[in-house]
């Protein structure tokens, strides 16, 4: 059985011919049909997080696949297709970037609906979070106007798809210009460098939620989007983890800044999975996947890291 192992701190993995995972009692073994590649794999692998497997290790922090075999009581059969997500997952134990995996009854959550692997392994984490940060966070309500910064994203195109599922007229800002074309369809696209189109924004200022999934020291500037007693829900950190507030500024803007933390919603997002599966399934909401095999995770990781993945990265085993 082949799987992409991580030998050394900081370097790329490797393609080895690893063990047949052996059941344990309380587990589930699972054949993988696709595992996502996530900015969480790259940090537990620079061997820098809080938490380490013990290397070599098998990446892969999600993953998808189907069910081969598992206990009696379990409430899965086999056949069964499944999402494989939290558990230890890629971060104490070997992950997803296999061909199999036997892994705690924990970490497999069956689906609602039926979805391609691809999809189904890397949905949760864009699907749940913009729910969150739109419904939980945001609160957005029909008819009102919402920017959505890094549209092209996983993530931000999530967030603009179901904002206009729910009602809202979206606009979602890019950072370059060949991310247009993968804004999603029903949204107005606008380029940073596009000084024209920035200016009407700060000058109208007629939306009443941002969603912002880049973060960085032009966070403010951005929430001058926003009319006053606006919302500006910050979701990541990817153009940098620092901003300076002018709190006399901020106070006149009047603009809250709504942090979305999905470690502690996580419970949440759970119970809004389900439903999120369903419209998926139906075409409803869509998640683009750049696919890979396992050779190839190595570019894959590359590509994550410089912002080049369309949508997500996922890694096909076989």
């Amino acid at each position: 059985m082949r799987a992409a192992r991580f030998h050394t701190w900081g370097a790329a993995p490797v393609v080895d011919e690893v063990p047949e995972p052996v059941r344990k009692e309380g587990e589930v073994l699972v054949r993988v049909e696709a595992g996502a590649v996530a900015h969480l794999d790259v940090t537990v692998a620079s061997g820098e997080f809080a938490l380490k497997p013990n290397p070599p290790y098998v990446g892969g922090v999600e993953g998808a696949g189907t069910v081969l075999e598992a206990d009696a009581d379990s409430g899965l059969t086999p056949g069964t297709q499944v999402v494989l997500r939290g558990g230890g997952l890629g971060i104490v134990r070997d992950g997803t970037w296999t061909e199999r995996v036997s892994v705690k009854r924990k970490a497999v959550t069956p689906l609602d609906a039926p979805l391609e692997p691809a999809v189904a392994a890397s949905f949760f984490v864009p699907a749940t979070t913009a729910y969150v940060a739109l419904h939980d966070v945001g609160r957005v309500e029909k008819g009102e106007e919402v920017v959505v910064v890094g549209a092209a994203g996983a993530v931000g195109a999530m967030v603009a798809q179901q904002a206009l599922a729910a009602g809202a007229r979206v606009t979602g800002v890019v950072g370059r210009a060949d991310q247009l074309a993968d804004v999603p369809e029903g949204v107005e696209a606008v380029q940073l460098g596009d000084t024209q189109s920035l200016e009407r924004l700060a000058q109208d200022r007629s939306a009443a939620l941002l969603v912002d999934t880049l973060g960085g020291d032009g966070l403010v500037g951005r929430s001058r989007w926003v009319r006053q007693g606006g919302r500006a829900v910050v979701i990541g950190y990817v153009a940098g983890p620092h901003v300076a507030l002018d709190l006399p500024s901020w106070l006149l803007d009047e603009v809250a800044l709504l942090p979305v933390n999905m470690i502690r919603a996580e419970h949440r997002a759970r119970e809004v999975a389900g439903d999120l599966v369903r419209r998926l399934s139906s075409g409803e909401l869509t998640v683009a996947v750049e696919k890979f095999g396992l050779e190839d995770i190595p570019s894959a990781l590359d590509a994550l890291k410089n912002g080049r993945v369309r949508g997500r990265a996922v890694v096909l085993p076989s």
